[in-house]
């Protein structure tokens, strides 16, 4: 059995804004939410900037003595889902709380939680660790807490796939609604990895950009002059309903899902297949899932991290995917704008690409100053696009190798 799923509500919590009009505003005259971090002193580090959130306070959504047991990551997750949700306009109070689940995704958890309490152990000893610690790091923590707060007893689950992280979660999530499990679903994804052990973790790979001195202009993708991605936290949530329940209940319906694909590189842990194989296998997943051919795409929301090898690799991947049609197709990444919110960015990008749909408009690739030879497709470079849109794909790749395709078309 497969029912038509459609979304119902959204919200973004980053640093480019966390209303709606706000981030979509921001996002399309070009601006970047990147800057030097400030919520530590970060002045011996290798990079000393991303996108952070500044001045977030989750308190005027939920109760304050609730949101100190929350890591910082589930603090977005939890604004994120009280925002979706009441633009959804669902009462879980009312129906069958078995129908209603969750699925969320985070690449690392309660990573602030976890430097919190060592330093705790190490300073002032075992007794002195939180009670609280182990539920507040958990992956499943938002999730879980998402569960208890809206009393939602179905489904609910958490997924750790790296970067591929909420793209994975929400289509587990339309996976099953499609298949009679539950009727709505809220799920998406949040990250909160700007600490000292993060910064200067993936600042040790190499991973990162080193642009201290010109941070707005450090995410680049597709550009010649690329050097790294550029960290940023925050969560992008959606809520997903089957169409006939959203219907019934006059809903919003705000665009429909319809199509998921997933695979693996298995190639390295770090770097992808150079030739976009496993890439190219989750979008023609994602077509076949959604009963399209690739020339039905109109527009891409690419992963577009800003590396060396990553954004080569995902064009190779359209390229294979897309074929006469892959200069037809306009790819823009909003990394350039946002950063890298690494388990959370596919849930942004989901809602970029229904605001696409919504909108007409295609955001663009900022900072795409000198083409790279190796990636030669339309990438919206620097100024945002009206055109029109019927079908949307947002692509997602993880560490690890894990991959993930979405497709959405404008709402029925």
């Amino acid at each position: 059995m497969s029912r038509r799923v459609v979304v119902t509500g959204m919200s973004v919590v980053t640093a480019l804004g966390c209303e709606i009009p706000e981030f979509w505003d921001n996002l399309c005259a070009g601006k970047s939410g990147v800057s030097r971090v400030q919520r530590f002193d970060c002045s011996e580090f290798k990079v000393q900037f991303g996108g952070e959130l500044k001045d977030f306070d989750s308190t005027d959504c939920l109760p304050p003595r609730e949101v100190k047991r929350f890591d910082r990551f589930v603090q977005f997750a939890m604004y994120g889902a009280f925002k979706a949700i009441r633009q959804s306009g669902m009462d879980f109070a009312q129906g069958d709380a078995f129908r209603y689940g969750v699925v969320t995704g985070s690449g690392i958890g309660g990573l602030h939680e976890i430097e919190e309490q060592h330093s705790t152990l190490c300073d002032r000893g075992p007794n002195r660790v939180s009670p609280f610690m182990i539920p507040k790091l958990m992956v499943n923590a938002a999730s879980g807490n998402i569960s208890v707060f809206w009393k939602l007893r179905g489904p609910n689950s958490a997924i750790a796939t790296a970067c591929a992280s909420a793209s994975n979660a929400i289509g587990d999530a339309f996976e099953l609604i499609q298949n009679d499990r539950a009727d709505v679903m809220v799920t998406g994804g949040s990250e909160a990895a700007i600490t000292p052990m993060g910064l200067s973790g993936f600042a040790r790979m190499g991973a990162l950009s080193t642009r201290n001195n010109d941070p707005q202009r450090a995410s680049r993708p597709f550009d010649r002059d690329r050097d790294g991605f550029v960290m940023a936290e925050g969560a992008g949530m959606i809520v997903l309903e089957e169409y006939e329940h959203a219907k019934r209940r006059g809903a919003p319906i705000l665009a429909e899902m319809l199509g998921y694909g997933m695979s693996a590189d298995g190639n390295h842990m770090t770097a992808p297949d150079p030739e976009g194989r496993g890439a190219a296998r989750a979008m023609e997943f994602a077509l076949q899932d959604a009963g399209l051919n690739a020339a039905d795409i109109d527009y891409i929301n690419a992963h577009g991290t800003s590396t060396p090898l990553g954004d080569k690799a995902e064009t190779i991947a359209i390229k294979t995917v897309f074929n006469s049609h892959a200069r037809q197709v306009a790819v823009s990444s909003t990394k350039s704008q946002l950063g890298h919110l690494l388990g959370a960015s596919g849930g942004v990008e989901c809602v970029v690409a229904v605001l696409s749909l919504l909108n007409q408009t295609m955001p663009p690739t900022i900072n795409l100053e000198n083409p790279d030879p190796d990636c030669d497709l339309d990438y919206v470079p620097n100024e945002a696009r009206q055109r029109k849109l019927r079908h949307v794909m947002s692509n997602s790749f993880g560490f690890g190798g894990h991959n993930a395709c979405l497709i959405l078309r404008a709402a029925p």
